[in-house]
């Protein structure tokens, strides 16, 4: 294991432990290792420290995780360093799936799911993430459907046909918008800006499965990812099923993200900086590039939310606003090297 892998290592570590020491209520110390080894001072302390902030980091890591490994193989996948998911439409087609639950879940809606016992606003927790995680899937089907019957699966259209698909979902969203509800039309927009405030235990429980099978198959596979990196041609000489392999990798993609988005809302920049760094610091082969984005990626969204929660005194920034930020400038350094 060399000083880098060390040092992403204990970065990591760093990261998770200091995030237990941020938060609404204030814990010293010793009431957080008291907890640490199970016998925090009352049950407060318990369900601040169990229920909340470590759920919360570990949501948030697996978020950096999804998303960095996501962008990598996406890069990797169409040979452009430049490549985001966001670029095939994932974010405006889950946009959309909440644009469309918010309209349809009115208030007549919920009386009736008063009458048979379950709580408005649960009912309305659990509605917003499961249609923006069907209007994600609905996005990327429909980007992979323009490209194998109209444009000649090049993968140069495929990134066109994600931009395109992008904005014509956005505006069915803010058309939906516009015609809703206005608190409910607020909620929409708040979530659209990323957080991880929300997070919750069963949330980290979903998306464990999901970035682990993701992550140990994108290994597996490691060393076609690598011989796509040379070119179709030259990967099919080696024996590479290379329409296979790229519509195994783009559904990967699909579920990371649109998992993440469905629960965190859209965070952007993520999958396409971690990678980049990444690749300049340890090399281009897949299975480093995979590794060093888990690391560091889970790394860059626990310290990101660390600075939403103590930027503005008394207030939380959505996490999205912050990763956009760092993005955009990342962005335009990345195409003044490569110019």
């Amino acid at each position: 294991m060399t000083l880098k892998w060390w040092l992403l290592s204990i970065a990591a570590i760093g990261a998770c432990g200091i995030s237990l020491f941020f938060g609404a209520a204030e814990l010293s110390p010793n009431q957080i290792t008291q907890c640490l080894l199970g016998q925090c001072d009352n049950p407060t302390e318990s369900l601040i420290f169990w229920q909340i902030r470590v759920p919360r980091i570990a949501v948030g890591f697996l978020v950096g995780i999804g998303l960095a490994v996501a962008g990598a193989t996406l890069q990797n996948v169409t040979r452009n360093s430049l490549t985001d998911p966001y670029l095939f439409g994932v974010v405006a087609g889950a946009g959309l799936g909440a644009s469309i639950a918010t309209l349809l879940f009115s208030e007549s809606v919920a009386a009736q799911l008063g009458l048979i016992g379950v709580d408005a606003d649960t009912a309305f927790s659990i509605t917003l993430p499961g249609a923006a995680f069907l209007g994600a899937l609905f996005a990327v089907a429909l980007v992979q459907v323009l490209v194998s019957s109209a444009l000649g699966r090049r993968t140069e259209h495929l990134l066109l046909a994600g931009v395109a698909v992008s904005f014509m979902l956005g505006a069915f969203s803010h058309f939906i918008l516009f015609i809703a509800e206005p608190f409910a039309a607020n909620k929409v927009v708040f979530w659209l800006m990323g957080s991880l405030a929300r997070a919750e235990v069963w949330y980290a429980w979903i998306m464990l499965p999901i970035v682990a099978l993701s992550v140990a198959v994108l290994l597996l596979f490691g060393r076609h990812l690598d011989a796509l990196l040379l070119g179709d041609e030259s990967a099919k000489s080696l024996g590479v099923n290379v329409t296979v392999i790229r519509m195994l990798c783009l559904a990967i993609c699909a579920a990371l993200t649109a998992c993440i988005v469905s629960y965190c809302g859209g965070i952007g920049f993520v999958g396409l900086m971690i990678p980049h760094i990444i690749r300049n610091w340890l090399g281009v082969t897949s299975r480093t590039l995979i590794m060093g984005c888990v690391l560091l990626g889970g790394t860059f969204m626990v310290s990101v939310d660390i600075l939403a929660r103590t930027l503005l005194s008394g207030q939380e920034i959505p996490i999205g606003i912050i990763t956009s930020a760092i993005g955009s400038i990342f962005f335009f350094l990345a195409i003044r090297q490569r110019a």
